[in-house]
């Protein structure tokens, strides 16, 4: 998996293919791949965190990320490459499958 930054043609296909089995679509906003996740409840959000936290740390790639009650809203971006990588995606397709 590379960390080099794609292009916008990339970046287009790429969530082309996130979003085919996605629950709610992710964006390109303000040049990072973005997501807000609703949950059921506080309790719900935060378990999301906590296995999405260990699933990013063991790729040594760390989200942005807000919590608010039952919303997570994610930005995923590779800084040493500049903008959006393989990576994001790679990180965006494990947080779609721990949200179930």
């Amino acid at each position: 998996m590379h960390r080099t930054k794609l292009d916008d043609a990339a970046i287009a296909s790429s969530l082309q293919s996130l979003n085919a089995s996605a629950s709610a679509p992710w964006t390109v906003k303000d040049g990072k791949l973005h997501k807000s996740f609703q949950f059921r409840d506080f309790s719900e959000a935060f378990g999301f965190m906590a296995r999405a936290a260990l699933a990013a740390e063991s790729m040594d790639h760390h989200p942005e990320w807000l919590n608010v009650y039952k919303t997570v809203r994610v930005d995923l971006t590779t800084h040493d490459a500049g903008g959006i990588t393989e990576f994001d995606f790679a990180l965006a397709g494990r947080m779609e499958t721990i949200a179930g």
